[in-house]
């Protein structure tokens, strides 16, 4: 089960390899060994990295099965 990094809830989906999308939050996020990457999904669909002191204040919980 994957959580949300940043809004901790479980209605995740997959929208490619190692890159889900949060339905409660909607933002976008990748996971790649060990390093995580936020993204804001805008308006007009295009992403926008999540600022860095953001992404130092989240935690993320991948259990893979």
């Amino acid at each position: 089960m994957t959580t949300c990094p940043v809004c901790g809830q479980r209605g995740i989906g997959k929208v490619g390899a190692d890159q889900y999308y949060c339905w409660d939050c909607c933002v976008e996020f990748v996971v790649r060994n060990q390093n995580l990457k936020i993204f804001n999904v805008e308006a007009d669909g295009t992403l926008t990295l999540y600022p860095d002191l953001m992404q130092s204040t989240v935690n993320l919980e991948v259990q893979k099965g």
